[in-house]
């Protein structure tokens, strides 16, 4: 079909569905109404209140945005369990206004080197074990921590725990989405001698709203890292119980894996999306594919389509489906890809996959072309009076990851090897020393300044594992194609496409669209048990800052 012949169909078929849309009444366009946070120097946006306080505490006394995004990072640990911790990985990105550059940070764990295949086959795993201690690979993120602040921060780690430290002892009170997130899990808690002691009330149940919870095993564990450093963690006697415990469980980890960990100074990728060019960190995470997506529908007049319509949503759900073909078959552990994410991005491989994208019909499973997973995260964002901003994301894959804690750590370790696969001869095939294919990703646009240089424009995440870079997709064009104000961009309604040709929608999406998208050969599925993401985002203004945070979490945005 040629690129004319393409968009001619999609415009008539788009007429076709307003007709039907004009039918009934829409609902309403947002689940619900934050302004915009305005400030004049600094700014942060994480999905807790208190680790917002804290991080902006950090701003006011003159420290920089890597001081208080690990400072919040931290706090999170301590009030957001489910979705985050030192048992952990992480990735960032650094816009140093010094530099004038964007740095990209990526402290995921590798593979302990007892986790082979021949392993995992032997136990009897036809697919890699979901939310297992056999899935815990070394935690990267307390290194990634340490990495951030001594090449950019002004404070020491240890300063920059304190506040976490604190809650950990003293306590807090739970706030209620993650009351309810951790209320979910209490079955997965149960399981564990450890979880079951650090996370449940009287060992049984999760902490109400409101309620107050402490943590002091994990106030133990901040303190004997401030004093000894991240070694403590990394060949250290903290490190070595995790080991000895882990592999008494039956996982695969050893203290030398501890020891051996780095994290990874990497160059950010990227691809040009209408005169803006939007950035994401290289495999082994997902970001390429937010980058494809953009790629494949960038010549689309997706204003002229309408937002959240049929025809619109059609092309984005396709076009995802595509660019995570590609993903779940060439991104892994970059040592062991044979296709590099450039190639994924050149006009002609997205004009391909492009050409693919059928405007009357979803397709079901497409292929890659030629040349995965759920989530537990946090993200957030700090800018400070300087002009340094920081992309920041923390996860432990499912919700208390593992749902294992070593008696007496205060913290859950991830099951970040779950994204790893059993099918041999891929680059994400499980092997010993690799890092897993990732989910989480934080995202970073800058635009043209009119000297030919590139100036900051917005730091964003949006979190919750596959939904990751189809939300990044859809906040970027809710913000570049059709203007919307930041909260608003953050607040509309979304979708997510899960697999085959199942799509889930959120309630404001009117239920004409939804019948038109079932007319298509999209299975609308229903959206209880489905997650939308929770978005965190700052925008550079020609004076200070803009800033705005996701109603489908407790967290906020504040600046001073």
């Amino acid at each position: 079909m040629t690129r004319t012949r393409h968009l001619t169909l999609v415009t008539l078929l788009l007429t076709m569905t307003r007709a039907a849309d004009s039918q009934q009444p829409p609902r309403p366009t947002t689940l619900a109404h934050r302004s915009t946070v305005y400030a004049p120097r600094g700014m942060i946006a994480t999905s807790q209140p208190l680790a917002t306080a804290a991080g902006l505490a950090v701003l006011e006394r003159g420290g920089n945005a890597v001081d208080a995004a690990v400072t919040a990072a931290a706090v999170l640990n301590v009030v957001e369990p489910p979705m985050t911790g030192i048992g952990g990985d992480m990735f960032a990105m650094v816009w140093s206004a010094t530099d004038r550059k964007l740095y990209g940070l990526n402290s995921s764990g590798r593979a302990g080197s007892l986790m082979t295949r021949d392993a995992l086959l032997a136990k009897g795993h036809a697919t890699m074990p979901q939310q297992s201690v056999e899935d815990v690979t070394v935690p990267g993120a307390l290194g990634g921590w340490d990495a951030l602040l001594r090449r950019f921060g002004t404070v020491t780690l240890a300063q920059a725990l304190a506040p976490a430290i604190g809650y950990a002892q003293d306590g807090f009170p739970v706030t209620p989405i993650i009351s309810a997130e951790w209320s979910a899990e209490v079955a997965k808690l149960r399981k564990d001698e450890g979880a079951r002691a650090t996370y449940l009330v009287e060992g049984s149940r999760a902490p109400r709203p409101g309620e107050w919870f402490r943590n002091p095993d994990l106030a133990g564990t901040l303190r004997l890292i401030a004093q000894q450093g991240i070694g403590a963690l990394y060949g250290g006697a903290l490190g070595r119980r995790i080991a000895e415990r882990v592999h008494a469980l039956g996982g695969y980890l050893t203290v030398d894996d501890f020891r051996n960990h780095r994290p990874e100074w990497v160059e950010p990728i990227s691809a040009t999306f209408k005169g803006y060019r939007v950035w994401e960190l290289p495999p082994n995470s997902q970001g390429v594919a937010t980058l494809e997506m953009l790629k494949i529908l960038e010549p689309y007049d997706l204003k002229a389509l309408g937002h959240n319509s049929a025809r619109y949503l059609h092309l984005l759900i396709e076009a995802k489906k595509l660019a995570y073909a590609d993903i779940a078959h060439y991104v892994g552990e970059p040592a062991a890809m044979t296709v590099p994410a450039a190639h994924l991005l050149t006009d002609a491989y997205a004009a391909s996959r492009r050409a693919l994208v059928d405007p009357a019909r979803a397709a079901d499973r497409p292929a890659p072309g030629k040349p995965m997973t759920s989530s537990e995260t946090i993200y957030l964002t700090v800018a400070d009076s300087s002009g340094n901003i920081v992309s920041f994301i923390n996860s432990l894959y499912d919700a208390f990851g593992a749902g294992v804690v070593v008696p007496g750590t205060g913290f859950a370790l991830h099951n970040r090897g779950a994204g790893f696969t059993l099918e041999p001869g891929l680059p994400n095939t499980v092997a010993p020393g690799k890092r897993p294919f990732h989910t989480i990703i934080p995202a970073f646009v800058t635009r043209p300044d009119g000297t030919g240089a590139e100036a900051p424009w917005l730091s964003f995440g949006v979190m919750g594992g596959s939904m990751q870079p189809q939300g990044h997709v859809q906040l970027l064009l809710n913000l570049i194609v059709f203007g919307m104000d930041l909260q608003d961009a953050i607040d509309a309604a979304r979708f997510r496409h899960l697999e085959g040709r199942q799509v889930a929608l959120e309630a404001p999406i009117a239920e004409s669209v939804r019948h038109a998208l079932a007319a298509l050969g999209h299975d609308v599925t229903p959206d209880a048990a489905v997650t939308f993401g929770g978005a965190q985002a700052i925008m550079r203004l020609p004076r200070g800052y803009a800033g705005g945070s996701d109603p489908r979490k407790d967290g906020m945005a504040a600046g001073y």
